[in-house]
């Protein structure tokens, strides 16, 4: 039997050359905005039940998410508007980010 020195076979590292995406969260939020409003509005016939049972709070805080979300929406759309303005920045190339440089 050999009792050689056998290597283990290296995992092999690869680096996938993908762009990141433009992302400004515009969309994202206004779903999750819609999403409250959708579950305010299924929430709603349910009224009586909830205020039985002490759960009312539920349909305030889709409200609250909804609130919130309008709120979150306009941010994105002022930032989105701000960065369309701004020339365009290199694209980071460090996995330390700023740190690496």
């Amino acid at each position: 039997m050999d009792m050689g020195n056998h290597e283990q076979p290296q995992p092999l590292l690869v680096k996938a050359h993908v762009e990141p995406l433009d992302v400004d969260g515009v969309r994202t939020v206004a779903i999750g905005t819609a999403a409250w409003m959708v579950a305010f509005l299924a929430l709603l016939p349910f009224y009586g039940t909830l205020v039985d049972t002490g759960r009312s709070w539920w349909l305030w805080t889709c409200v609250a998410g909804f609130g919130l979300g309008l709120l979150g929406l306009e941010y994105c759309r002022r930032r989105r508007n701000y960065l369309r303005t701004q020339p365009e920045r290199k694209v980071e190339t460090s996995p330390l980010g700023a740190a690496g440089l």
